[in-house]
């Protein structure tokens, strides 16, 4: 039987398990959308291309399914670009979809023409995700989605593009039927020597990233630790792998990080076991040749970046980290007396210091108090989110999202609206500043307009904070890091239709988050915060 491209495209979305779409329509892709209102997929109007990607990103975070972001040809695939390259540093499936006007009439003078005669997205996708490509011809499609399925969902999981022109997608061919590729877990061939290295290391010590919650491997880093009495820190993506109360955690390193951390590897490491983290310059902020350990383990999925951050021995453990860490715990046979380690999570809350403005630490430890101990926070970037990592105390592990390679401003506020549609029964915080908000801050409105309620916690001094601040550091002064009219955060909430706050004291705050509990549609809360306070970003020269 034949159908259209549209129609067994979206039939097979529907089979995966892709409850909504995100995106802005255009000519391009009208065929497509048209198709998703008929086989009752939502598609959620977005406010700019990159919140849609941002949006089918978090999706898929918490659904553990492919999120779908669409984009008409031209402009407005190249507005979605960054949310790819976004979801490329998180790992995230996204299938970033783009149209084209006519593939019969491609070579003519066409408006937002998408082909290599205009603006080649295929080109642009290649370096944003790990499948880039345009189908041609309707009888291609078939498997240039098959390999989009597998580069998005086998091993390294990512982002992938595909180009379908609009005569494509309305022609018709014959029905296929795919089912979602099986992800293999590789284990690694070197584990019998990594177990060696880790008995016989008298100092070591966990470094966890990111990866940690991409492989869910939160009871294996748990168990390795206690099996061996080996002390835990955090790189600032790693944040929420492990709860802080952990005995022995020592809290993250880099930036954010505590000084009992930094303490524990002065005494001297011998053995390094790296988890999931390309060891970036915001993951090594502060850390010195002296810190240097004997011997390092690397567990990561793939090899690009192991053994390339620190100088010295690397063996590495290629794979799922899950997966590997399992082997490790069966293979080894010594256990280790267990010694607590003493962390730095200092939860007393300041008297504060100005009648305007609020602490940015203690506004963090108030949230903290207030929000449920399973609330899902993802911290954009910028200083406020830094300022978790050091004093944002986790009560159950993968409660705690942020990414410290990519770095797009804004990222999180569409993440959380996605993540919420994902998950409506769980607390959803969005952790953002007034200059991520002024990029991305319109996407409040889709949450509005949708009644998807995530509390948007805003911190608000009036400048670019962690850029503002590292330049004073390193050179003295900073430019062009300050807002000469600052953004009223909560009247340009209330203008996108949400309930909104303005808090310069912790009780506000404490009233707000109540409400925001409460409510049926997102919450916006802005803190006034001291624009003085020194987050704690300094370490990154």
């Amino acid at each position: 039987m034949k159908k259209t491209v549209a129609t067994i495209l979206v039939e097979h979305l529907r089979k995966f398990g892709v409850q909504y779409s995100f995106g802005i329509p255009g000519k391009a892709v009208v065929p497509l959308i048209l198709e998703m209102e008929k086989q009752d997929i939502p598609f959620l109007l977005a406010r700019h291309e990159s919140g849609a990607g941002f949006m089918a990103s978090g999706y898929a975070f918490k659904n553990n399914t492919l999120g779908v972001a669409i984009g008409t040809s031209g402009p407005g695939g190249t507005n979605l670009l960054t949310s790819a390259g976004q979801a490329l540093a998180f790992h995230q499936p996204v299938l970033f979809i783009t149209g084209h006007p006519s593939m019969k009439e491609t070579g003519k003078a066409m408006g937002q023409d998408s082909s290599y005669f205009g603006t080649d997205l295929v080109k642009m996708f290649e370096s944003v995700t790990l499948f880039s490509t345009r189908v041609e011809r309707a009888e291609l499609f078939e498997m240039y989605f098959r390999h989009a399925l597998e580069k998005a969902l086998v091993g390294r999981k990512g982002p992938v593009h595909l180009s379908i022109p609009a005569d494509i997608l309305r022609e018709e061919i014959e029905e296929f039927s795919l089912d979602l590729p099986h992800d293999y877990k590789y284990i690694s061939s070197e584990l019998d020597r990594a177990v060696n290295l880790i008995e016989q290391a008298k100092s070591p010590l966990l470094f966890v990233g990111k990866g940690a919650h991409l492989s869910e491997c939160y009871e294996e880093i748990k168990d390795l630790s206690l099996k061996y009495n080996i002390p835990i820190i955090t790189t600032p993506g790693g944040k929420g792998s492990i709860r802080s109360d952990h005995p022995t955690y020592l809290g993250p390193f880099g930036l954010g990080g505590t000084e009992e951390a930094s303490h524990y590897l002065q005494l001297g490491v011998d053995l390094l076991i790296v988890v999931g983290t390309k060891l970036s310059d915001m993951t090594l902020a502060g850390f010195t040749s002296d810190y240097y350990p004997e011997q390092v383990i690397q567990f990561d999925i793939e090899p690009t970046f192991v053994g390339k951050s620190i100088p010295i021995p690397t063996l590495p453990v290629i794979g799922d980290a899950k997966e590997n860490l399992k082997q490790i715990l069966i293979r080894g046979t010594q256990n280790r007396e267990i010694t607590s380690f003493t962390h730095g999570f200092d939860t007393q809350i300041l008297e504060p210091s100005s009648d305007r403005y609020i602490s940015a630490v203690d506004a963090v430890k108030v949230l903290r108090n207030e929000l449920p101990n399973d609330t899902m926070v993802f911290g954009d970037d910028g200083s406020h989110s830094f300022y978790a990592i050091r004093h944002f105390t986790i009560l159950e592990e993968g409660t705690f999202l942020f990414d410290d390679v990519f770095g797009t401003m804004g990222n999180a506020i569409g993440y959380s609206i996605g993540a919420k549609l994902a998950n409506p029964n769980q607390t959803v915080v969005c952790l953002s500043g007034d200059g991520c908000t002024l990029m991305h801050g319109t996407e409040i409105s889709t949450a509005v307009c949708h009644s998807i309620p995530v509390i948007f916690v805003i911190f608000n001094n009036g400048r670019l904070d962690m850029v503002d601040k590292g330049m004073r550091y390193n050179i003295g002064r900073s430019t062009g890091t300050v807002y000469e009219a600052p953004v009223d955060i909560q009247l340009f909430a209330q203008a996108l239709g949400a309930d909104s706050y303005k808090c310069q004291t912790l009780v506000e705050i404490q009233e707000a988050i109540a409400i925001g509990l409460q409510n049926s549609g997102p919450t916006v809360i802005e803190i006034m915060v001291d624009p003085e306070e020194i987050p704690p970003t300094l370490k990154r020269g």
